[in-house]
Formats: structure tokens, C-alpha cells, sequence
């Protein structure tokens, strides 16, 4: 083997830990905000933090800061330094928490958790194919942006019809939807990885990614919970 192909292959070696080395950080801190949202939704049942979400300004208050603050840092964090964006995912993930109580108020504590656990087994299939396979999955991501949009407007005007059959097709239709994205985001992940490995912001790709993926188990769980949960 001559020095050209050693180096060649010493490269793709280097090339491999360093984004096995990013996925850990990716997953360690998408796990992190998962912890965070459950203990946080816990603590708000469960102590004096209940009163205010129950007034409906309050909660309204609680989700208007943060779909700005997830904006923000969807925005933002490839601009920012790596302990601030961490800082923000954190806050993020425990004013998630916060709005999530709602889930623990409205349906039984056994259906939350087995709606959770298959959620866990969706998310890390579809997760491992995103990460391991061939197929460039860059076209379904548009694909699966126009569902999301498609979702939210089926889900705004639903509001006002409240029709039953509706509902359970926004359900369905959500799962495909976010099973998809799990996929794409993973995959994603390679790519922004190449982009910034070796500069300063290469650590920010956790961020972003743990928040794409973070944000894809929770509206699946929340699909899948319309579903199967159990209301109380």
C-alpha cells in the first residue's frame, strides 16, 4: 500500500469516527431535551406551577414563546456559540415541558407511557434507516414539508368543524408524516455534518440536529397518542 492510498484511507477512517462522534452528541442531547420536557411536565402537575397553566392566557403565553423561541433557534443556531445554543435548547426543552403537562392532565398515566415506548421503537427504526441507507432521501424531504403544511391547515380548520373523521385522518396522516421526517432529518444530519466538520461551529450541528429530531419524536408521540392514548 503506497503513502497516497494510506492517507486516502486514513482520511475516510478520520471521516467516519468524526461523524460517529457527532451522531452520539446529536443523540445525547435530543435525549437531554426529552429528560428535561417529561421532568419539567411532571413537576408542573405536581406543584404550584399547575394554577397558571390552567388560565387559558397563561397557556397561550407559554405557547407563543415557544414557537418563537424554537424559530429562534432553528434560526439561528449555526450563528451561535455552541454553549449558547445548548443553553437555548435546554430552555426550550423545559418550556416544552411546561405546554406538555397538558398531555399528563389529559389522558392516563399507563396509556402516556406505552404510547411513549411505541413511539421510542417508530422513532429509532426509522432513525437507524435514515442513518444507514443508500437512498437519497433529499426529494421526500420536500414531499414531507408539504404534508406538514397540509396538516396544520387541516388541523386549524378542523378546529372549527370538529368533524370526528377528520381528526382521525390529520392522526394518521401526522404519523406517516413525522415517521418520514425522522428518516430525512437523520440523513440530514451527514450532510450539515460535512459541511462544518473541522471549523468552530461543528459541535452546533448537534444542536440543530438533536432540535429536527427532537421536534419529529415528540409530534409523533403526540400523533400516535390521539390514537391509542387513553383519555382520563
Amino acid at each position: 500500500m503506497d503513502n497516497m492510498e494510506y492517507n486516502q484511507n486514513n482520511y475516510y477512517v478520520q471521516q467516519k469516527d468524526s461523524l460517529a462522534h457527532q451522531y452520539v452528541r446529536v443523540y445525547g442531547w435530543m435525549f437531554l431535551g426529552l429528560i428535561i420536557t417529561g421532568l419539567v411536565a411532571y413537576f408542573t402537575v405536581t406543584g404550584p406551577i399547575l394554577d397558571l397553566i390552567a388560565n387559558r392566557f397563561t397557556i397561550l403565553l407559554f405557547f407563543v414563546a415557544e414557537l418563537a423561541l424554537v424559530w429562534y433557534l432553528s434560526s439561528r443556531t449555526m450563528r451561535m456559540q455552541y454553549v449558547t445554543a445548548a443553553t437555548v435548547f435546554i430552555l426550550y426543552s423545559a418550556l416544552n415541558g411546561i405546554t406538555m403537562s397538558l398531555i399528563l392532565l389529559a389522558y392516563t398515566t399507563f396509556s402516556i407511557a406505552y404510547v411513549f415506548l411505541i413511539t421510542a421503537a417508530f422513532f429509532g427504526f426509522m432513525s437507524i434507516y435514515g442513518v444507514i441507507t443508500k437512498q437519497d432521501l433529499t426529494s421526500m424531504g420536500s414531499l414531507l414539508f408539504m404534508g406538514l403544511i397540509g396538516i396544520i391547515i387541516a388541523s386549524i380548520v378542523n378546529i372549527l368543524l370538529r368533524n370526528e373523521m377528520l381528526y382521525w385522518i390529520i392522526s394518521f396522516i401526522g404519523v406517516a408524516v413525522f415517521l418520514g421526517l425522522t428518516a430525512y432529518d437523520s440523513q440530514k444530519i451527514k450532510k450539515i455534518h460535512a459541511a462544518y466538520a473541522g471549523t468552530d461551529r461543528e459541535k452546533n450541528v448537534a444542536i440543530i440536529g438533536a432540535l429536527s429530531l427532537y421536534l419529529d419524536f415528540i409530534n409523533l408521540f403526540l400523533f400516535i397518542l390521539r390514537l391509542l392514548g387513553r383519555r382520563r
